[in-house]
């Protein structure tokens, strides 16, 4: 046999209490992200308060303007990671069933949809401050690293978003739906461990060069440069790991075995690098704008 992986007995829940008849669980998922927010913001504060990181050695924002633009964020990436969801996967479902739009609670978000709110939450805190966008842009990209890593390793527990399969050696065997959903014709469905892969190039990679970027580099005295690497390596990231990850079940046909969105002539993309594509331009935009200044 060949050699695979079995997932591990990790349960997605860190416990659970019963009260008054309802059960109260605190999941991974919502852990991976509370703690990547927090180092997010402690990320943001050793920035602020390090002048010298900054254009004229004067930093843009106080201590406490960075708490106001988190609770911002925080709201954009909620919303908007659900409407990214409602919009980009599973737009006649929602529209036929409107108030399950609401329930996020069952899970359905996009992180290119918490990126657009993040956008939005981030140009409403720049017009009612008068803080500079490029700044605001570049402080909030070298904090969000550590919640995609998070996020994505807890996406493995879960045992969601998992690849397609393979006969890898590190593939892995995850629990009965993801093996079920390969077909009668395997015994064992191993699978690409593509959460893994999300969380080392989008978190843990981009994360450590967009850090040495900052401190060692001094690239926020060129504003626009970590946010157009970030969108960049982001996408890139994303893009190269779509071939490897399980395109969502609703694009998938008999005709179209790779859930291709656009395609033509057997080759085209996914949804995930279609949204990735315009990350990757705007990235290289902004970098070579910020080298030019």
């Amino acid at each position: 046999m060949r050699a695979v992986i079995q997932f591990p007995p990790i349960s997605p829940e860190i416990f659970s209490i019963e009260l008054f008849g309802f059960d109260f669980a605190l999941r991974w998922y919502a852990m991976a992200y509370i703690i990547g927010i927090l180092i997010g913001w402690r990320l943001a504060l050793m920035a602020v308060k390090a002048a010298r990181l900054w254009p004229d050695n004067a930093s843009p924002m106080k201590p406490a303007q960075v708490e106001d633009l988190l609770t911002s964020v925080i709201l954009g990436v909620i919303v908007g990671g659900r409407l990214g969801y409602v919009v980009f996967y599973q737009p006649a479902y929602y529209l036929a069933h409107p108030l399950e739009a609401l329930m996020i609670w069952q899970g359905g978000m996009s992180f290119h949809g918490g990126l657009l709110g993040v956008i939005a939450a981030g140009l409403y805190f720049c017009a009612r401050t008068g803080i500079s966008k490029l700044h605001t842009a570049d402080m909030m990209a070298l904090a969000v690293a550590p919640a995609l890593f998070l996020g994505r390793v807890s996406n493995f527990v879960n045992s969601e978003l998992w690849g397609r399969p393979t006969d890898l050696p590190w593939g892995v065997i995850f629990p009965d739906r993801a093996a079920q959903a390969c077909g009668p014709f395997i015994d064992i469905c191993a699978r690409h461990p593509s959460q893994l892969y999300e969380a080392i190039l989008e978190g843990l990679l981009l994360g450590t060069f967009i850090l040495w970027l900052v401190w060692r580099r001094d690239a926020l005295k060129k504003p626009g440069i970590i946010m157009g690497t970030f969108f960049a390596g982001y996408g890139i990231g994303r893009f190269l790991v779509e071939f490897a990850r399980q395109p969502d079940a609703q694009f998938i046909t008999l005709e179209n075995p790779l859930g291709l969105v656009l395609q033509t002539g057997g080759y085209g993309f996914t949804m995930g690098q279609l949204l990735s594509i315009p990350m990757i331009l705007i990235g290289i935009w902004f970098i070579i704008r910020a080298r030019k200044a």
